[in-house]
């Protein structure tokens, strides 16, 4: 590929808010650098932490007219003269976090370094990325659904898998709450290993859903705010859980506590819910428990995940709507909307 290839790119104008993302139909691909490679993008998936950084209310400084998106998957095109992983036809998927080691925890401030935020991201027909943000995507997955993977599916990976000596494994009790992609991967896992899920909702056509992909019981939060007790009762002798996958932050960190079992973990994952009272951590004495805060996983986790993927044939859920990378706004807007089920798709091609 060479520097007069014409391609189509979303940017970001250093203003507040997606309605000011400015579609650039004449984008010139650069030259590819010793450690870089050229991927031509087939699909990317969007998350909450986009509008988070269109508003300008992302830690960390954003790039002026950066391409936003994080999460993408595609085909290798051209590598630069170092890399060493990865070839041309080569399937990939995008790894965030590309500034620290394969085997570190990244940090807010290693997000906001990341893709979308501080390097090109995936809302581009064509990219050129660093080698480390890539990994080798989960064969005969189809790029819609590889691209689920970069931060939802790393960060339920992490949730469930991440914290050494307390693995979920086969027979164990997982509460994950809502629909988001970070819950409805986290569902898909632990079912995939024989844990016993039981997931929390707010509607019952969401509830058949939730079930249809192995949740065991789906409670109604909005019939049952005080969920917890309920949760409990579902698990052996009223034990409470081994895990919790918390998305709402403080709105839904106190019933958490209340469902875990004494010495289980509350893996706390997302802030989605939270116009609460801050909830103390001191909490945790009474209920004697861990609860382990979690910003996605390391590029190492990831390569585990996708092995774990192939061999699981597991395929990631996206939303019914899919767009168009022209329709990248709409997108936007069901995101903002929280219209969606699971992952909000982009097929670029």
């Amino acid at each position: 590929m060479t520097a007069t290839v014409k391609y189509s790119r979303w940017t970001l104008p250093p203003t507040t808010g997606h309605q000011a993302l400015a579609l650039d139909r004449e984008a010139t691909l650069g030259s590819v650098g010793d450690d870089e490679v050229v991927v031509e993008l087939h699909a990317a998936s969007l998350n909450y932490r986009e509008l988070v950084v269109a508003k300008g209310a992302a830690p960390g400084d954003v790039k002026a007219n950066v391409v936003p998106g994080s999460d993408g998957a595609g085909i290798v095109k051209e590598v630069g003269k170092n890399v060493q992983e990865f070839k041309a036809g080569d399937r990939v998927a995008t790894h965030l976090t590309p500034t620290i080691p394969n085997d570190q925890f990244p940090t807010l401030i290693d997000i906001g370094a990341g893709l979308g935020q501080s390097i090109d991201g995936t809302l581009q027909e064509v990219g050129i990325f660093p080698q480390s943000a890539l990994v080798h995507a989960p064969k005969d997955l189809s790029f819609d659904r590889a691209a689920t993977l970069t931060c939802s599916g790393l960060t339920a990976w992490n949730a469930l898998f991440g914290l050494k000596g307390n693995e979920v494994k086969a027979g164990d009790w997982v509460l994950v709450q809502g629909t988001g992609g970070v819950s409805i991967a986290a569902l898909q896992f632990a079912s995939a290993i024989g844990a016993n899920v039981v997931a929390t909702t707010s509607t019952d056509e969401k509830a058949k859903r939730l079930e249809s992909l192995g949740a065991k019981h789906v409670i109604n939060y909005r019939d049952t705010p005080k969920w917890s007790a309920e949760a409990r009762k579902l698990t052996p002798l009223n034990r409470g859980f081994d895990l919790i996958v918390d998305v709402g932050g403080d709105s839904t960190l106190n019933e958490s506590l209340a469902a875990v079992r004494a010495n289980g973990v509350v893996a706390a994952t997302g802030i989605l819910g939270s116009d609460s009272q801050p909830v103390p951590m001191l909490k945790t004495i009474w209920y004697v428990c861990t609860v382990r805060g979690i910003v996605l996983g390391t590029r190492d986790q990831f390569k585990k995940m996708v092995k774990f993927v192939e061999e699981k044939n597991l395929q990631p859920v996206v939303d019914d709507v899919v767009f168009t990378l022209e329709q990248t706004k709409d997108a936007y807007e069901r995101l903002a909307a929280q219209k969606h089920f699971s992952k909000v798709i982009i097929k670029i091609r």
